[in-house]
């Protein structure tokens, strides 16, 4: 990373007597478009579409191929110019759509649809990872030991997601 560029998006920077500054100005502003909020269209892909719209972006494979080639697991976006590419840093999030959810760049690699893996409220964390199923009671219509066991583990789930208070 040079001193020309920000450490973490990598976005050009001015400097002084700069001439055409317009040129760094407007790359920025083509990066900053890409990855503030981000909106893809695809995750994974490999292959660049034969007809991109400006605005369009992608979360590359690792072997992307063509116009996309050696920039793997970059966010490749098209722009009036042409292709743009954004190498990820730790954190970035971009929203794949309703039913994609979010991506998310963390220890090198593209979590697809994966938030966080837990789920903080006010500080506290009241959803974390799912645990083992908890076996239905079979038996009497009446409550027996069965039923409080099965009751039990569900008060013990609930409890160890947040859900419940321990009391």
């Amino acid at each position: 990373m040079t001193d020309s560029l920000t450490p973490r998006l990598a976005l050009p920077l001015l400097a002084a007597g700069q001439a055409q500054k317009e040129m760094s100005h407007n790359e920025a502003l083509a990066r900053i478009d890409m990855t503030l909020h981000g909106n893809i269209i695809a995750a994974d892909a490999e292959i660049p579409p034969g007809a991109p719209e400006p605005g369009q972006c992608w979360i590359l494979g690792s072997v992307p191929e063509a116009d996309w080639a050696g920039h793997p697991h970059e966010l490749a976006g098209w722009t009036g110019g042409g292709w743009r590419f954004v190498a990820p840093c730790e954190g970035m999030r971009l929203w794949l759509g309703i039913n994609g959810g979010f991506a998310l760049f963390s220890g090198g690699e593209w979590r697809l649809g994966d938030a966080y893996g837990r789920l903080i409220v006010a500080g506290e964390q009241v959803v974390g990872p799912r645990v083992a199923a908890i076996t239905e009671p079979s038996g009497g219509a009446t409550v027996d030991a069965e039923a409080r066991a099965t009751i039990l583990a569900v008060l013990n789930a609930m409890r160890e997601h947040g859900l419940v208070d321990a009391g």
